[in-house]
């Protein structure tokens, strides 16, 4: 037979992964609590909290410096939802912001049972995202950082060698002997010395356990809580923050469980000594298992309900009829809500049997008590339901129950940037190599579209007029309420509407997402799409381009006529051939920074004198002929007419003295190029310098066909300069905007013709 010795060695490897869960005694606790006070008093909403802090890093605002700013953040979410999970969720922005509303709720003010309900539509991820978080939450209760504390009551046997009279059947006396005898013939008990008998022989205890996972410190009565806290901790932070926070009132305010009461009321009476009582009090880790129904419950619709919603334990049970006098009786009773006791009792959808589990839920919540048979129960947990919106009568039924109810929308991804996400993370990242920059992005904006409402009363208030976009953007503004969802403002907006953009309106527009999601394609038809586009149109000598998109979804279009909103194709190609225009503009760019900075400069320095003067610049040292012409010269490159030439100087001149020369230069210190008017003036001499570029390449026949014939032999025909023009240009579009070499030819000649320096001039 095989030798089998060296496998079964082999798993002593795996004994520290084994959760191991060490008992305090409670003075050892008190020890741990003042060490990590944070750490170990906490509830489970704090705990959380905590959670979700951990695995979603600090929000990115990228407009942090715009006064208009309303904290719509970027949360990277990617190790809550996505990292080593077989089912990744992919929440979007607007989902991700909502989430960490909910998060910071929890964190502050004074906290009571709710049923948080996650809404949405079938094939949002709702399960998924569920499934997520509570496998995260497990995780991290189980870590030292999210790692607290439960009661265990250890006591001693005061009759360890008669078995008890009350045992009335000779099953139950053997039964009662048998453990007995085992437990005094245990060495290996926490309690167990070399030669010690009766009090310190382990069989003269027994553990019984809180099933309500009470945090030991709730054992100190409420009376003399506060007074015991300001002993414990020395005056800092927490402290502070223990006595004078809403969040933390639950620490002075609750009590223990009806058993945990009990067992201290009657060692009480026998030992007339608190302290002595907290003698028999220890500590031990509160693991977390949801295979288990320990610290999470999850129930399915069709989960049938337990015949036997009571719960007892009768070796428990046995050891404390004997320890206790029947005049003062210890029930070990519990239900399945106390197992979840401080932790997540969750709901997956509410239909079937979970409909009636919600209705079990409501004194739960609204009270925090459950009934045991005689015994009152209290329950402290974090409550999840699930909901798709066609089940929503079933909560209008209960109205006291409703402002118990939180709702947090879980509806269909409205970040673009987010579903392509999903798109890569199921077709792999070589995706992105079969298609043209933006274009992929682009598939995503269509799937978008069919979940937006047609009509945004928020984005007709901020642009009444959506025509005068025609070029950049459809009718709807679905495509510049796509951009804000995903926290940018395009650079194509009036600085007028830049300017309403205010607070307030941003709000408005962020609010209206939760209504949208609600309809269109779901997750699950954008996938199935996504592979049938990509399975005709995903080929190696072709790269995906605009023209392919548009022949795919108009066809589909056909088939359901409402999924789109009129003209909504069209005016995606319009925004795409503006987008790429400027990609091909700034990458052909290539204006002397040097001879700018000096331009801009000496205009500063010289609208402080007549026409006719000549000075020499103090910021250049050159000697500068002040006149008409010199000052055309350098307005007519910012787009500046002759009728408003002499305004536009005098307004120059008045920031330059008032503000620039007087404030940011002599009493902050700075150079003229750091300044705000200095930056104004470069940054509209280099766009409208970048708008030109285009003029003198479109002209010449021989640019079009030097760049077709771009990385062949016949390529070195062309004259040198527009060999270096476009090396120039083809480098810049690889290391931008990330096209390759065949993408960056392909785009070039489709800016080209179409014309589209001609279809944007002057807009």
């Amino acid at each position: 037979m095989r030798d089998i010795t060296r496998a079964l060695n082999s798993l002593k490897q795996h004994e520290s992964g084994w959760p191991k869960r060490s008992m305090l005694s409670f003075s050892e606790f008190l020890q741990e609590v003042v060490a990590h006070p944070t750490r170990i008093i906490r509830n489970v909403l704090q705990v959380y909290a905590d959670m979700i802090s951990t695995f979603v890093a600090e929000g990115v605002d990228e407009y942090s410096d715009d006064p208009e700013s309303i904290r719509y953040l970027s949360y990277d979410c990617s190790k809550l939802f996505v990292e080593n999970s077989d089912r990744p969720f992919f929440a979007d922005r607007l989902f991700a912001n909502r989430l960490m509303r909910h998060v910071e709720g929890l964190s502050v003010g004074a906290q009571q049972n709710k049923i948080y309900i996650f809404e949405g539509p079938h094939g949002s991820g709702k399960s998924t995202f569920l499934y997520n978080l509570l496998r995260k939450f497990e995780e991290y209760a189980n870590t030292p950082e999210g790692r607290r504390y439960e009661v265990v009551w250890r006591l001693k046997r005061d009759q360890a060698v008669n078995a008890p009279q009350s045992l009335a059947s000779l099953t139950e006396r053997l039964a009662w002997l048998l453990e007995n005898k085992g437990l005094n013939n245990d060495r290996n008990h926490p309690n167990a010395k070399e030669g010690c008998a009766d009090d310190n022989d382990p069989g003269a205890y027994f553990d019984v356990p809180c099933p309500s996972h009470d945090n030991p410190f709730l054992i100190i009565p409420k009376d003399v809580r506060r007074r015991f806290f300001d002993e414990l901790f020395e005056n800092d932070k927490f402290k502070w923050h223990l006595f004078t926070e809403k969040k933390y009132e639950w620490v002075f305010e609750e009590s223990p469980c009806t058993i945990c009461t009990s067992i201290f009321q009657n060692l009480l009476k026998q030992y007339d000594d608190p302290l002595k009582v907290l003698e028999f009090v220890y500590a031990r880790p509160f693991s977390i298992n949801r295979r288990l129904g320990e610290g999470i419950s999850v129930f399915n619709p069709g989960d049938a309900p337990l015949r036997q919603n009571v719960h007892h334990n009768e070796v428990i049970q046995r050891n404390l009829d004997t320890q206790f006098c029947p005049s003062r009786p210890v029930s070990f009773l519990y239900s399945s809500f106390a197992k979840t006791n401080n932790g997540i009792y969750a709901l997956m959808d509410i239909k079937s049997h979970n409909m009636a589990r919600l209705m079990e839920l409501h004194n739960i919540i609204s009270d925090g008590v459950h009934k045991v048979e005689d015994i009152e129960e209290r329950v402290n947990s974090l409550f999840f339901a699930l909901m798709n919106p066609e089940d929503r009568k079933v909560i209008t039924d209960l109205q006291a129950f409703t402002d118990r109810i939180e709702f947090i929308n879980v509806p269909y991804i409205l970040d673009l940037k987010t579903e392509v996400e999903i798109y890569r993370e199921i077709f792999g990242r070589h995706i992105d190599g079969s298609f043209l920059p933006r274009v992929l992005h682009n598939f995503a904006r269509v799937i978008i579209a069919t979940r937006l409402r047609t009509k945004s009363e928020a984005m007709l208030e901020w642009i009444p007029d959506p025509g005068k976009y025609e070029l950049y953007c459809d009718s709807h503004l679905q495509l510049l309420k796509m951009e804000i969802f995903t926290g940018f403002i395009p650079p194509w907006l009036s600085e007028e509407d830049v300017a309403a953009f205010t607070a307030k309106r941003r709000m408005k527009i962020i609010a209206e997402s939760e209504k949208d999601g609600w309809k269109g394609l779901s997750g699950r038809d954008s996938i199935k799409l996504f592979n049938e586009f990509y399975t005709i149109y995903g080929k190696d000598d072709k790269l995906i381009d605009m023209s392919m998109l548009g022949k795919f979804f108009r066809k589909y279009c056909k088939e359901d006529r409402d999924i789109l909103p009129m003209g909504f194709l069209d005016s995606l190609q319009r925004m795409y051939n503006y987008a790429v225009l400027q990609e091909v503009k700034e990458s052909l760019y290539y204006y002397n920074e040097e001879q700018i900075a000096r331009e801009i400069q000496n205009y500063l320095f010289a609208v402080n004198f007549e026409p006719g003067s000549v000075e020499k610049c103090t910021y250049t040292g050159e000697r500068l002929e002040i006149n008409d012409a010199f000052f055309q010269r350098f307005e007519s490159r910012l787009l500046i007419g002759a009728r408003d030439a002499a305004a536009f100087r005098s307004n120059i001149q008045k920031t330059y003295a008032t503000v620039t020369l007087t404030q940011e230069m002599l009493r902050d210190d700075l150079p003229i190029t750091g300044t705000t008017l200095y930056q104004y003036l470069h940054e509209r001499y280099v766009h409208n310098l970048k708008e030109k570029v285009l003029e003198p390449f479109l002209k010449n026949e021989n640019f079009r066909r030097a760049i077709k014939d771009y990385n062949e032999e016949s390529f070195k025909t062309y004259d040198r300069k527009i060999q270096d023009d476009i090396h120039f240009l083809m480098d810049n579009l690889h290391r931008k905007h990330g096209y390759s070499r065949q993408g960056a030819k392909e785009i070039c000649i489709y800016v080209i013709d179409k014309n589209l320096a001609g279809a944007f001039a002057d807009k």
